[in-house]
């Protein structure tokens, strides 16, 4: 198996890994923004308030609540998000195209290595940023949710307890907790597609400086060097080229 085979097969790999990241961060976005009903918990600010209140047995009770200020702003989720379909659809149209390339025996360009070096490396930086906003995010919204760890629970724990908002909370930590996970595989993707499509870029760029030396290799296999030929080639030529001497004519004795 050749080196450029090999590169192919672990790249058909990663873009297939991809895939599956991608996908485990756009579902559970996309089902916290459902439940959330369109908004965005990460960056959330709110606070906890003590009522009193009447029971279903008219014995008064204390309860409390939380109450959210303000959402977080829904680019912070639509960018996360946004990097998850990018990965999928990239990686499902990549690992085809790896795998035209396995049954056609051939790779990429120059040129087009070279665009996906850049396009990998720029992906990378985005998975980067898009990972920490989320880690920042919902630690922002477990500070919310917690008070600021007054609570006598954890942000784990606050998803079954009732927070009296008029969203569903029942499995935010869950669906964000999976999706930080799954960004930051998706990064770590990304600098593995980032250095797989370096090396396949230079093994094209050593295939193009060495493809004008095979016949010069070829010719000192078989033991003939390029001076011989060249000598060869200008003794023929001046042998062609000079003039035949004339005829002796004969002399007639009388």
């Amino acid at each position: 198996m050749e080196l450029d085979r090999r590169l192919l097969l672990a790249h058909c790999a990663l873009h297939a890994a991809s895939v599956v990241a991608g996908l485990l961060v756009v579902i559970p976005m996309a089902l916290n923004g459902s439940a959330f009903k369109g908004r965005c918990a990460l960056f959330s600010t709110g606070y906890w308030r003590t009522d009193d209140r009447a029971e279903a047995t008219e014995q008064p009770g204390h309860a409390s609540h939380l109450v959210v200020q303000q959402w977080g702003p829904l680019a912070a989720c639509q960018f996360s998000t946004f990097v998850g379909i990018f990965t999928v659809l990239y990686g499902a149209a990549q690992g085809w195209r790896c795998l035209f390339y396995l049954h056609g025996r051939h790779d990429d360009t120059l040129f087009s290595s070279f665009l996906t070096v850049l396009l990998s490396v720029c992906v990378l930086f985005l998975s980067g940023g898009a990972s920490v906003l989320l880690s920042l995010g919902l630690s922002s919204w477990c500070d919310t949710v917690t008070d600021n760890n007054k609570q006598p629970y954890t942000c784990a724990e606050s998803q079954s307890v009732p927070l009296y908002l008029d969203v569903d909370t029942s499995s935010f930590y869950t669906e964000l907790s999976l999706a930080q996970v799954s960004l930051w595989c998706v990064t770590a993707l990304w600098l593995a597609h980032s250095i797989l499509a370096f090396l396949r870029l230079y093994h094209s760029h050593s295939q193009h400086i060495r493809r004008p030396c095979l016949p010069r290799e070829k010719q000192l296999l078989l033991g003939h060097s390029p001076s011989d030929n060249s000598s060869s080639s200008s003794s023929s030529s001046s042998s062609s080229s000079s003039p035949s001497p004339p005829p002796a004519t004969p002399t007639i004795l009388v």
